[in-house]
């Protein structure tokens, strides 16, 4: 099934939902990883970067600078779709919040600071409303 393109429908369909957790991005060598079960890795020139539950990170002792929430975008979105992501992360710059966003095969998900999630799921929230 194809993801919607459409970026009326994604922004009214959007359906954000908090995750209950707290995640980091770390980057490892590959000998580094031990028990860890990242929810995402990408391959950078300086090692492995992934996002990870913040708990196992600090059980394997794995430095990280940024503790963030995961906002799931329950909307299927196409991967070729044109400015999903670009109004949502606009509108929360709007509002001082950072986002790393990471798109998968069905959905998007947003990495905002942890202290800016309620806000963010407000503004989400708002955007959606504003399109129905």
């Amino acid at each position: 099934m194809p993801g919607e393109r459409d970026l009326q429908v994604l922004l009214s369909g959007m359906n954000p939902h908090l995750s209950g957790g707290e995640f980091v991005f770390c980057s490892y060598n590959q000998d580094d990883l031990g028990p860890i079960q990242p929810i995402a890795t990408f391959r950078e020139s300086e090692g492995i970067s992934a996002i990870v539950a913040k708990q196992e990170a600090d059980d394997e002792g794995l430095q990280y600078s940024y503790i963030a929430r995961m906002i799931k975008l329950d909307v299927h979105s196409s991967l070729d779709s044109a400015g999903f992501i670009a109004a949502i992360t606009g509108r929360l710059a709007q509002a001082d919040i950072s986002a790393n966003p990471v798109s998968a095969y069905f959905h998007d998900y947003l990495f905002v600071p942890r202290d800016q999630a309620d806000e963010t799921m407000c503004i989400l929230t708002m955007m959606m409303n504003e399109v129905t």
